[in-house]
């Protein structure tokens, strides 16, 4: 791969990776056009690894939360009158909602990394889940914030991030979706999904460096993997930042609108041939 394809790979991943737009849609569209066969075992795995440095910078921006969440768990393992706190229910509800797509994600391994990377499905998935976020926006009530959140949420919600495993549908945006749908506020799904993103996010990762280690030598070179990787990483510490503070004012209608439009896009440049489909 060449390095400037694995900056570019990078920012757009760091960009979009919270965004409910679909990174990993945007990848395949981007990795098309590169000219890269899009089922290539060292192009499924250098999508899934980038995705890391995202992980890692929210990870760096949580920190403060995940400290004191994780030190509620573990108090909670060790004293049964530790688990009513607020912080331990938050912890078991995050590793309960993070179980289905780990789940999913193994049964469907081989669908996930070939049939599901052809633009047709990109396309389509961009501009159909455009209509779930809509409805959710619409019927969003707001009623409750972070310390409501409950195991049952987080399983709903994580049940419905499944879905993001079909390139266009957006992780974000599925389990935002879902969150304003149970009637949680937009800060707080937002943050929820950044928590779930964690451990989705960073195991499909290390599976595919471990898995495909070869693949990945071989092919697109952990050079330019480990460059998109960090610039994945920086940008996505600008781009949590940012869309915590936007998404507390507005509603989702310019990314429904983008989706639409991008989708729309995608599949008109497929069935004239101007891009491959895989």
């Amino acid at each position: 791969m060449d390095l400037w394809h694995a900056i570019v790979l990078g920012a757009v991943e760091g960009v979009t990776e919270f965004l409910p737009i679909s990174s990993t849609g945007h990848l395949t569209i981007l990795e098309s056009a590169f000219g890269y066969r899009l089922d290539d075992p060292d192009i499924t795995a250098f999508t899934a690894i980038i995705q890391v440095g995202a992980v890692l910078a929210t990870i760096l921006y949580l920190r403060n939360d995940i400290k004191r969440i994780l030190a509620a768990f573990f108090r909670g393992l060790a004293k049964p009158e530790q688990r009513a706190t607020l912080d331990f229910r938050f912890a078991i509800a995050v590793l309960l909602g993070s179980i289905p797509i780990g789940i999913v994600g193994l049964l469907f391994k081989d669908e996930i990394e070939t049939t599901l990377r052809s633009l047709w499905f990109v396309g389509s998935a961009l501009i159909l889940w455009s209509f779930v976020m809509f409805w959710a926006d619409l019927n969003a009530t707001q009623e409750r914030g972070e310390r409501d959140v409950t195991w049952r949420d987080t399983l709903i919600i994580g049940i419905t991030q499944c879905l993001a495993l079909i390139p266009g549908v957006s992780r974000s945006g599925a389990t935002m979706s879902a969150g304003l749908l149970r009637g949680l506020d937009r800060v707080t799904v937002t943050r929820l999904s950044f928590f779930l993103s964690i451990p989705a996010l960073s195991a499909a990762g290390l599976l595919q460096a471990v898995t495909e280690f070869d693949n990945i030598s071989n092919g697109v070179g952990w050079g330019p993997t480990i460059v998109a990787t960090v610039v994945s990483f920086v940008v996505a510490w600008f781009a949590v930042s940012w869309l915590l503070k936007f998404i507390a004012g507005h509603t989702y209608a310019i990314f429904i609108v983008y989706r639409v439009v991008l989708g729309t896009l995608i599949l008109l440049l497929v069935a004239t041939g101007v891009l491959s489909a895989t």
